[in-house]
Formats: C-alpha cells, sequence, structure tokens
C-alpha cells in the first residue's frame, strides 16, 4: 500500500485532536460534578428542588468566565469547556424540545384590522379545515379558497387589507398575486421578529447550546433546550406574548439618595444573618468558597448593598444618566433579592414610591484587554406607577428598522399609528430634557434622552456608540410590539434530568459491555488479525465521538443506533477482507500476496465500497427528509460510515502489512474457529419455494395482524400527551386507568414502563384545544387523579423537570394532531426516499434491473415483517412498544443493515458470474452465497452481540428500539440469503425468456 506514513501521520494527527475535543467534555461533567457536590452542601431540608438547582447555578455563573482548568498549554473557563463538549439529545441529558406555530391565520387578521368581510373569514375557515389534512403552506390555502368564493372583490379591498395602515404596502385595487406577495412579506417578518424575541430571552435563561430554529416557510419554530431543568420557567418563556412598553425613567441623582439609604438598611439585615451563614458555610467545601470569592467567616467581611451593586453617582448636572447602577451578572438576583424586600421598598421616597428597578438587556466588558473580566450590566429605575401602566403600550407601532443617519452612522427608525403618535408626542414633550425607556419583557432595550417633543409619528433613536448589531437589536424589540400572538406550542417533549442521567448510565455501560463482547469475539475468531481489527474499532469509535464533539453535533438514542450499525459495517469490512484473505491461504497463496488480493478492488474493497455507498445515500436522504430523531440517526450514520471505511480499510493495512513485513506468523483463524465455514457448498435456490412459503406465511400473519389488531401509535404519530410517572411503591397499570378515567373523561392507556413503579400514561384528553393554560390544566388533572397514590407529594414536585429522588412526572411529550401528520408524512417520504435511491445505485452498479428489484423487495419484507411483530406482541411485551420517530429510525437501520448484506453477496455472485462463464447462472449464485455464508454469519453474530447486550442492560426507553433492531437484523440477514437473491435470480431469468 502506498502513502503508508502519509495515513500515520494523519490518523495519529486526527485521533489526538478527537482526543482533545472529547477532553471538554470530561473537563465540563468534573466541573458540574462540583456544581452538584456544592449545591448539597449548601442545602438544607427546607429547600426545594428549584432552590437547589438555584445553587448549582449559582456555582456554575461564579466560574462560568474563571480559568480553573489548566492543561499546561492553555488556560479554560467553564464557558469555554462547555461550548467545546459533546452535545447531548434531551434523551440523554434531559430537558426540553419543542416545536412553536406562529399562527398564520392570527397574523393575516391582526394585518386586516379584524377584517368582517364575510369572504376573508370564510376563506379563513376552509383553509383551517384544509390545513388539518395537509402539509401546504396556510397561505397558499387561504389564498385557493378566497379565490374560490370571492368573486369580484379583491385582497386589497378597503375591508380587508386595503387599510389605512399596509397604505404604503398594499394599494387599493390591487392584484391578488401582488397583494399575496405582500402578505408573505409581513408574514415573514412578523416570524423572523418572533424567532428573535425568542432567542433574546433563551440567552437569558442560560442554558448551554440551546438550539433556535425555523421550520420552512410553515410559521413553525424548533427550540431545543438541553439540560433545562425549570420547565414552567422555560413554557412561560417561550410561548407568552412579547410584552413591548414604553416608560418615563428616573435620572441616578433622583434615586441615589436611596441606594445610600438601602445600603445601611441591608448592612443591618446581612449583619443579623451571620451567624446563621457562618454555621452554614464551615462544611469541607473551603476550595469552593474560594473559588466564588466568598469568605469562610462571613463576620471578617460585613457585606452590604454596594457588596453587589454599584451605584452611578450623579456629582453635577453633566453626568446626570438613565443607568443608575451596575452590578456583576452573577449578582443580579442578589439584587433583586435585596431590592425587593419591604424594609428596603420603605425607604424610597414619595417622588420614587413605584420606581420599579429593571436590567439592561444584555451585560457588558469593564475591561475588554482582560478575557476573564466578569460582565457587568446596567441597571434602570423606570417611573412606575399604582396601576402598574406603561406610558406607551407596544402595540401602538407599526414598523421599525435599522438604518443610517446623514453622518452613516446606524439608528433605529420607528414609526407609530395614529393613536401612537398622539401618545408619543404627549410622552416626548413632558420628558424633554430626561430620559425614556423602551422595554421588552422586563428587559430595557434603550433608555435615550429626550431633546425635543417628537409630533410626526416617525421616530430616530440613535446613541452615539450604536453598533448596528444593537440598532437591529433595537428594531426587532420595536417589532415585537405589533406582534399579533403568542407562538403557540404544537409539540413538546419534556426528559427529566433524572431521567436522563439513567439513560446515559445505561447505555454506555451496555454499549462498552457490547463493544468489549464485539472485540473478544473477532479475537476468538481471527487471532491476531482480529486484534488489530479491534484497534481499528476502537479508534473508528474515538474518531467519531471527536467528529461529533467538533462539529457541536447532538448525539441521542438513535444516534447511538447509527454508530452501532457503523461498528457492524467496520468489522463487516475487515470480515469480507480477512474471509478473502484465506481464500488466498487456502489456495496456496503467500501471505503477503493474499493481503494484497484481500485488500484490493477486485478482492474485497468492491463490495465494500458499494455497501458503504448505498448506506451513506440512505443517510442523505434521511437527513434531508427527516426529523427530529431520524436526523439524528442519520448524522451519526454518515459520521460513521466515512470513519469505519478509513480505519477498517486503511488502519487494519497498516497493522496487517506491518506484521507480515516483520515475519510474523497470520493465519486469520484460532485453533477454536479453524475450518469453520469452509468447503460450504449448499444449493440455497433450491429451497427458495420454502422460503417464499415461510416469508409469505409470516407477512401475510403480520398483515392481518396490523389491519386488525394495528400498531400502537406513539403520540408523535396520531397526537395526545404522554407522561412518564414513578412512583415509591409498584402499581397496577388497570388499576390505575380506571382510576384517571374520572379525571380524563374517559380511560388512559396505562402501561407499565421498564419497572413496576413506573407507569406511562397516554391521553388524547382536550388535545385539539389550544393554549398553555390547556396543558396546565391536564397536568393537573393528572396529579388529581394520582393524588391517592402519591401520598403527600405536592404538585410542584410531581410536575417534570428538577432533579427526583421519587416520585413524580419523569418525562412528557405533547403532539397536536395536525403537526403529527406531518411527522408521520416526513418519515414515510424519508423511507420511500432512501429506497428509491438505493434502487437507483444498485442499478447504476450493477447495471442489472432484477438487482434492485431484489433489494428492494427484500427490504420491504423485512420491514413488515417486524412491522407485523410489533402488532402482535405489543400487547403484551414487558416493555413499550410505540411507532414512532424512534421507531422509524430502527426501521432505517434494519433497511441500511440489509442493503448492505445484499450489495455485498450481489457483489460476489457478479464477480463469479464474470469469472466462471461455463457455469450454469444458478450454479453461479448457490456458490457465491455459499461463500459469502461465514461473512453472513459472522457480521450479523457480532451486530447481534452489541444489539442484545443493550437491549438487556439499556435503559428502558431504548428497549423496544433496540427489539426492532434485533428483530431487523436476524430478519435482514435472512432476507438477503433466503428472499433478495432468489428475486434476483428469478427475475433475471424472466428477463432472459423475454429477450
Amino acid at each position: 500500500m502506498q502513502n503508508k506514513g502519509l495515513i500515520k501521520v494523519f490518523a495519529i494527527l486526527f485521533g489526538l485532536v478527537s482526543l482533545y475535543q472529547l477532553s471538554f467534555t470530561f473537563l465540563a461533567n468534573k466541573v458540574e460534578d462540583d456544581a452538584v457536590a456544592y449545591s448539597k452542601n449548601r442545602a438544607t431540608e427546607n429547600d426545594n428542588a428549584r432552590q437547589i438547582a438555584g445553587y448549582e447555578r449559582k456555582y456554575l455563573d461564579s466560574v462560568a468566565n474563571k480559568d480553573i482548568i489548566d492543561l499546561g498549554i492553555a488556560q479554560y473557563s467553564y464557558n469555554d469547556v462547555k461550548d467545546k463538549e459533546m452535545n447531548l439529545g434531551l434523551d440523554l441529558k434531559g430537558g426540553i424540545n419543542a416545536i412553536l406555530q406562529v399562527s398564520v391565520k392570527e397574523v393575516l387578521k391582526s394585518l386586516s384590522n379584524d377584517s368582517k368581510n364575510e369572504a376573508f373569514n370564510n376563506a379563513l375557515a376552509a383553509a383551517d379545515v384544509r390545513l388539518k389534512e395537509s402539509n401546504a403552506n396556510y397561505l397558499d390555502l387561504f389564498f385557493e379558497e378566497f379565490e374560490k368564493i370571492a368573486g369580484t372583490t379583491k385582497l386589497s379591498d378597503p375591508s380587508i387589507f386595503g387599510t389605512k395602515a399596509l397604505s404604503e404596502k398594499i394599494t387599493f385595487d390591487e392584484a391578488n398575486a401582488t397583494v399575496k406577495e405582500t402578505l408573505q412579506e409581513e408574514i415573514n417578518g412578523s416570524i423572523v421578529t418572533t424567532l428573535e424575541v425568542l432567542r433574546s430571552r433563551i440567552d437569558k435563561f442560560g442554558v448551554s447550546s440551546p438550539k433556535i430554529q425555523r421550520i420552512g416557510n410553515s410559521g413553525r419554530i424548533q427550540i431545543e433546550l438541553p439540560g433545562a431543568k425549570d420547565i414552567d420557567r422555560v413554557t412561560k418563556l417561550i410561548t407568552s406574548k412579547a410584552e413591548l412598553q414604553f416608560w418615563e425613567v428616573h435620572t441616578n441623582a433622583e434615586v441615589q439618595n436611596f441606594f445610600f439609604a438601602a445600603n445601611a438598611k441591608v448592612a443591618e439585615m446581612l449583619k443579623d444573618d451571620s451567624a446563621i451563614e457562618q454555621t452554614k458555610d464551615t462544611v469541607q467545601k473551603d476550595e469552593i468558597d474560594d473559588l466564588l470569592g466568598e469568605e469562610a467567616d462571613s463576620t471578617k467581611v460585613q457585606k452590604n448593598l454596594f457588596t453587589y451593586l454599584s451605584p452611578n453617582i450623579a456629582q453635577s448636572q453633566q453626568q446626570l444618566s438613565s443607568l443608575v447602577a451596575s452590578a456583576k451578572v452573577t449578582d443580579t438576583a442578589m439584587v433583586n433579592d435585596l431590592l425587593a424586600k419591604k424594609e428596603v421598598r420603605a425607604l424610597l421616597s414619595t417622588e420614587i414610591k413605584y420606581a420599579k428597578f429593571l436590567w439592561d438587556y444584555k451585560p457588558f466588558d469593564t475591561n475588554a484587554k482582560d478575557e476573564n473580566a466578569e460582565p457587568y450590566i446596567g441597571l434602570y429605575a423606570i417611573k412606575g406607577n399604582r396601576k402598574d401602566q406603561a406610558t406607551i403600550e407596544g402595540d401602538v407601532i407599526l414598523d421599525a428598522a435599522q438604518v443610517f443617519d446623514q453622518l452613516n452612522k446606524p439608528e433605529v427608525s420607528m414609526t407609530m399609528n395614529s393613536s401612537g403618535t398622539k401618545q408619543w408626542a404627549k410622552m416626548t414633550a413632558d420628558n424633554v430634557g430626561n430620559f425614556v425607556a423602551v422595554v421588552l419583557d422586563d428587559y430595557v432595550y434603550t433608555a435615550p434622552s429626550v431633546n425635543q417633543a417628537i409630533t410626526g409619528g416617525r421616530t430616530s433613536i440613535s446613541g452615539g456608540s450604536m453598533t448596528v448589531a444593537e440598532a437591529e437589536d433595537i428594531a426587532t424589540v420595536l417589532k415585537a410590539g405589533k406582534l399579533p400572538a403568542a407562538a403557540r406550542m404544537i409539540q413538546a417533549q419534556v426528559v427529566g434530568p433524572s431521567l436522563g442521567q439513567e439513560a446515559i448510565d445505561a447505555s454506555f455501560i451496555s454499549f462498552g459491555l457490547a463493544i468489549v463482547l464485539v472485540l473478544l469475539w473477532m479475537i476468538l475468531y481471527y487471532g491476531k488479525a482480529g486484534l488489530y481489527s479491534d484497534i481499528a474499532l476502537i479508534v473508528n469509535i474515538l474518531f467519531i465521538f471527536g467528529i461529533l464533539a467538533s462539529f457541536g453535533a447532538v448525539l441521542t438514542l438513535p444516534g447511538i443506533a447509527g454508530i452501532i450499525l457503523t461498528i457492524g459495517m467496520s468489522v463487516d469490512a475487515n470480515v469480507i477482507i480477512f474471509e478473502r484473505i484465506k481464500e488466498g491461504l487456502f489456495k496456496k497463496k503467500g501471505v503477503k500476496q493474499s493481503v494484497e488480493e484481500g485488500f484490493s478492488f477486485q478482492g474485497a474493497l468492491s463490495a465494500i465500497i458499494d455497501a458503504n455507498i448505498t448506506t451513506f445515500l440512505t443517510g442523505i436522504i434521511l437527513y434531508v427528509f427527516g426529523t427530529g430523531p431520524i436526523k439524528g440517526f442519520a448524522l451519526t450514520l454518515m459520521i460513521g460510515i466515512l470513519t469505519s471505511f478509513f480505519t477498517a480499510v486503511f488502519i487494519t493495512r497498516i497493522l496487517i502489512d506491518g506484521a507480515v513485513n516483520k515475519g510474523s506468523i497470520l493465519t486469520f483463524n484460532t485453533s477454536i474457529s479453524k475450518g469453520w465455514f469452509q468447503n460450504i457448498n449448499l444449493e440455497f435456490l433450491k429451497k427458495r419455494k420454502i422460503a417464499y412459503i415461510i416469508s409469505g406465511a409470516i407477512i401475510i400473519g403480520g398483515l392481518i395482524s396490523i389491519f386488525s389488531i394495528g400498531l400502537k401509535q406513539g403520540v408523535d404519530f396520531k397526537g395526545g400527551r404522554s407522561y412518564v410517572v414513578r412512583f415509591d411503591q409498584d402499581m397496577n397499570a388497570t388499576e390505575v386507568a380506571g382510576t384517571l378515567k374520572d379525571a380524563f373523561g374517559s380511560a388512559p392507556e396505562v402501561k407499565s414502563y421498564g419497572t413496576a413503579n413506573q407507569l406511562k400514561i397516554t391521553t388524547v384528553y382536550k388535545i385539539d384545544e389550544e393554549g398553555q393554560e390547556v396543558d396546565d390544566q391536564v397536568q393537573n388533572a393528572l396529579y388529581t387523579g394520582l393524588k391517592s397514590y402519591l401520598g403527600d407529594l405536592s404538585y410542584e414536585n410531581f410536575k417534570p423537570g428538577f432533579e427526583k429522588a421519587g416520585a413524580g412526572v419523569m418525562s412528557s411529550i405533547k403532539v397536536e394532531p395536525t403537526i403529527a401528520d406531518d411527522i408521520k408524512t416526513s418519515a414515510l417520504y424519508a423511507v420511500f426516499g432512501s429506497l428509491l435511491v438505493v434502487f437507483l445505485y444498485i442499478l447504476l452498479r450493477f447495471r442489472k434491473v432484477s438487482f434492485s428489484i431484489g433489494a428492494v423487495i427484500a427490504v420491504f419484507h423485512d420491514v413488515l415483517i417486524v412491522l407485523g411483530v410489533f402488532s402482535i406482541t405489543y400487547s403484551f411485551m414487558p416493555f413499550d412498544m410505540e411507532i414512532g420517530q424512534s421507531f422509524i429510525a430502527a426501521i432505517l437501520t434494519v433497511v441500511g443493515y440489509s442493503l448492505n448484506d445484499t450489495v455485498v453477496i450481489f457483489d460476489r455472485i457478479r464477480e463469479f458470474a464474470g469469472i466462471h462463464t461455463n457455469w450454469k447462472y444458478s450454479e453461479v449464485v448457490d456458490k457465491a452465497l455459499s461463500s459469502t455464508l461465514g461473512r453472513t454469519i459472522n457480521t450479523s453474530l457480532t451486530t447481534l452481540l452489541v444489539m442484545l447486550a443493550i437491549f438487556l442492560f439499556g435503559g428502558d426507553s431504548i428497549k423496544g428500539f433496540m427489539f426492532a433492531l434485533i428483530v431487523g437484523v436476524a430478519v435482514g440477514t435472512y432476507s438477503s440469503l433466503f428472499v433478495a437473491t432468489p428475486i434476483m435470480f428469478d427475475t433475471t431469468k424472466k428477463e432472459e425468456k423475454n429477450n
């Protein structure tokens, strides 16, 4: 093999990079373990889960920008290592994944000023009906329905969109097609604005690696917050309507006396608590307190308000500012708590009695040269009132945009409606020489000074140091003031951190056990050559995880399935090569020549390339059309195919060539495996009719079950809500279903989930009703219905989120019926799209339609049998067997495995047909099948070893998934021998007769 040195260098460097990238995951986990220890150290018996999580958050915030990890060549803060760690999916880490729907209907109603036009409203109603059975864009559906019923009425009619507010964008009597384009622009603007508002909110929430993205032109936004624990807060954060307000502002001079008085009062209050703090903190974590900058003896340093807050003192008129103070970001919670205390609020003078203290929307660096300097954030004092009502609400905004002034400096242009124009004119006239604040969600985005009254309704907001990005942020905020509706959560998956950690522990222990079994099997079967294969396999796993960590990819349970498949393919590649080498040795060829032929294109490489390409093409289709778990599966599959090919072909070759050149004895078997699968000469084709009858009977039985009993569809395919609830005692599922009948109106589906004290409860109760309050009602009804089994567990501790030592909701899923249909459709597109691409590739590669037909029919055969098995057995199996996105990922794994097996056999048939031209075609096929039987069984056994280990020792949530893989791999092995090849043979004979 040429360029061995270059391959060695590349492998070593890539391995070191992978180790370097993975080290950040271990370092981040270490810091988080320290945070957990700190939270346990600080917690008291009276602290609830939210407070304990707060201590943990406090620790992580305090080390966020400090160099706490020294690798010698570089120092890293927690934020640094967190940004570089491997991202885990919700099923492994816990958190929330939600899809929000910005209602295009509500946007249209808002733009029409809630038009009462009959044709308009009838078209909206008709579009609503069609949307339930269609994946089309809502605007397209509305437009089609309006065209049907509108007659001579146009969308630009004054009673619809020809309003004064849209006069600059839609002219009277404008063509419907043109109006539609304008409406699409307005809808896009609303979605983009919603997206940015959500991004701003989530950035403040503090979760690592949040994912926020728009889904096509559907008006949907996907949000994934791994590691989020306070699910209630997250839900409110992402579903509440943006609240934009304009407030008058107190200057720093007006509030500074209050700060001095508050400082003295806080010092007095904290002094009283010092003995308690001292007792609480004198535990074994002194190094943590040092890291956090806390004193072990709190009596040595007297704390006050100014310990946490730096007032902005105004000693002259020139120093007047809307910014009244600043604080470290990590101290804002403490400042909020101190300023909200009754004793402190009582110090506010009559003039500032209703002052509201709000923070700036983003922090600033006090020392830009010091990367480790803690960020500070500004504080404003808003002029509140008894009713807590803003001077102007954000719904008066017509438009806002980032523009440039005459000096080419960025500023924000804002336009208000007639009502807002009058209010703004009065507000600015009353505050000439003072400040006004633009506030979104209780954060101040800008608080400029007012130089003169603004009466025209069009305003420019500028600042001497305002950047383009800041101007765009403010413009986005202003446009948020006219959002027609809050984003509605149409799909949500919540996994509690306890269940996520259990999944990690179970999955990685079982995955490790599975790999050990494979490594031992390869050594048992191939001896020293098997050891070389094991080294290549370990390097392959290192490369896969290193790439996932380097590119910020997310590892999920279906993703682990993708890795399992690529491990099988990696082992398969070595098995194919080794079997070819053994053939050469059996023919008395030298070891060097046999190795050369085994690794050549004419030897094993052709089959390996074909198998990898067909599976890689499947991965591409799945990634394009798939959603959620399917995407995760496809990504790890494609990465694994590339790394497994490199390691199996090149790393193994380098190791074997090195041994051969040193004169080591390589037999490619052991005393145990010697003679296995050699001199086999089975007549497979004579058994094909029996195989057809067996397969036909199994498939018919499965289809009868599918059409009579059906399949247990998961909520992501049929819609509904599903909760995994853990109890402190073993539960009777039937009894619980009866108990919940009163709470839900009808008995939900209840089944044991893993252990006897854990149930999965699925219901369609109120699934067609919209709104966050409905979700809360359903969850409350669940708690009420289960109360008799929960003892004194409070509703707060019952809800999902936070660590749970005992009973409560461990995870939940909600999917509305409309998006359930979309998910199902996308999954079917992914499956059939991958099959079509594979059909075309095999046709191109083997030049015969019969090969493509055989491969695709075998895949359909495998899928139908797996579906039939699930239909027949789901009612009595002791684990969850729902048909959902994860099941589709399992089916696709089966498809990939079956195709891989089939393509290797077809490649040998093609080879034999070219060599043995005098043989009957049936003899060619039988000999090819016999010669590959050792490889087929060997690969299947190693793959099944991995899957059985994960099935037996993995987490509860993955058992149904792994069961589908086990059945699929067993059936796929059978079908490649007894279905794909015989179908190909029979089709070929028919083609020859027809010709």
